[in-house]
């Protein structure tokens, strides 16, 4: 990258800078979550919500902007039937309990912004029309254009997606801005099932815990029938309500489900302090176990699912949500396993393992995907940002599923840097007090069109 390209990069940031974080903000003012479906709606109101903004700010920003049947859309620059794109998501997860603030109020504080989706994934979707506006305003020669593609069910399943491909052509290459810097070039296969019991409720009147089988839950409650007392532990407090009746409450620590590491599952949590407590009937006790085997150890061992294929890093396995449904409980799970493994696999393991316990099934199942770093895209991409970082990164693979599994030629591509240090309120995508660092997002924008603007000198 040649220095007068850089400082005239720098200087459009810099005059585009506030409003870039405006905008931010109208986006993560919407609540889309997934609801229920309505005509116009497909997702429910929230995501069409803040796909029509998102839409509106690409007009204003000077591009052209298409709705796609209401099931995602786009921004562009330039015309002709090949081109390249990037690709986010307006859609949130729920907030979960604990924020210090209005998850849909974006604050900030010490260079970092907070709320819920300012990283996964409103802030890049941001990023990605200035990237685009930077290119039309400076009237860079375009020899493929260039979308910003804007989905609105990346985290309930991807339908947008699966929709735009089989009624759009797919891009020649896309980058999605939904992972962490340098290049992510392979994502883990990804298994989702439940575990519904085969046993009578006892002792256990209700138990719930978690808000999406992706995410690990810090929160668990159930209100079980003792006629001795419950004491209160570090993460369990213990309340009666009426006689022999007591409503259990658990805290963990919450994250992303393919990142299970540094969290504390409050399912896990709330089983096991059940079980030591001797609370749980006999048949209760059956399920619970194979609860607390899935939710102990997120590699896997509790339930002889680990795995480990040396491509990837080893399997992951945690469970999202607990509750009861027509009277049995449930738990759901969500692994990330490397090419040793499947879903069907997982699920065959886990239903021997439990014995007549639970059904364990398949909900759904998506197969590990690795992209070539040798390819002369994805090496652009890694020298756009290691040109303007000044570092060597290289490559890596994730546990995470992206929109990129889904596309013939595409990776994903930052903004998140878990290597370096944040501070303490700073939460993660899918945790409490989402946040992303403002400076690292003027950075992650540099980078963006840097690689927008070589992508366009290769031959696809």
């Amino acid at each position: 990258m040649n220095a007068e390209l850089s400082r005239d990069i720098d200087k459009f940031i810099a005059e585009n800078e506030e409003e870039i974080f405006r905008n931010i903000a109208r986006l993560v003012a919407i609540n889309s979550v997934e609801t229920e479906a309505k005509p116009g709606a497909p997702f429910g109101e929230g995501p069409a919500a803040a796909l029509k903004e998102a839409l509106a700010m690409a007009r204003e920003l000077g591009l052209d902007a298409v709705n796609c049947e209401d099931m995602m859309g786009y921004a562009q620059i330039g015309e002709g039937e090949d081109y390249l794109a990037t690709i986010t998501h307006l859609d949130v997860v729920p907030t979960g309990d604990g924020w210090s603030s209005d998850p849909f109020t974006m604050r900030e504080r010490e260079g970092y912004i907070i709320g819920r989706g300012v990283m996964d994934d409103k802030g890049p979707s941001v990023l990605c029309l200035y990237a685009l506006k930077y290119l039309k305003d400076k009237g860079v020669a375009l020899r493929y254009p260039v979308r910003a593609l804007l989905g609105v069910s990346e985290e309930t399943g991807m339908q947008d997606v699966e929709y735009y491909l089989e009624h759009y052509r797919a891009p020649l290459f896309c980058f999605s801005p939904d992972a962490n810097f340098p290049l992510c070039n392979g994502e883990k296969g990804i298994y989702h099932g439940r575990m519904l019991s085969n046993v009578p409720m006892e002792n256990i009147v209700d138990i719930r815990g978690g808000f999406a089988p992706n995410a690990v839950p810090d929160k668990a409650e159930a209100w079980v029938k003792s006629d001795k007392a419950l004491e209160n532990t570090e993460r369990v407090t213990a309340e009666q309500t009426e006689k022999g009746l007591w409503h259990l409450t658990a805290t963990g620590l919450g994250g992303h489900a393919s990142l299970p590491e540094d969290t504390v599952n409050a399912i896990g949590v709330l089983v096991n302090y059940i079980l030591d407590s001797g609370i749980a009937g006999a048949q209760e006790s059956r399920f619970l176990k194979a609860v607390s085997m899935l939710n102990e150890h997120y590699d896997g061992r509790g339930l002889g699912v680990q795995a480990d294929d040396g491509l990837f890093k080893p399997l992951t396995i945690v469970g999202g949500v607990i509750g009861v449904e027509n009277g049995r409980m449930f738990q759901t799970v969500d692994s990330r396993y490397p090419t040793t493994m499947s879903g069907e696999k997982i699920a065959a393991i886990i239903a021997e393992k439990v014995g007549g316990a639970a059904e364990v099934t398949v909900e759904s199942d998506a197969a590990p995907f690795y992209v070539s770093t040798d390819k002369p895209e994805v090496q652009v991409c890694i020298r756009a940002y290691n040109e303007v970082t000044g570092e060597s990164a290289e490559p890596y693979t994730i546990g995470g599923g992206t929109y990129a599994r889904h596309f013939p030629n595409a990776v994903s591509f930052g903004p998140e840097h878990p290597e370096r240090p944040a501070p303490d309120f700073a939460g993660p995508i899918h945790g409490v007090d989402e946040a992303a660092c403002k400076a690292w997002f003027i950075e992650a924008l540099k980078v963006y069109i840097v690689a927008l603007i070589e992508l366009q000198k290769v031959d696809f």
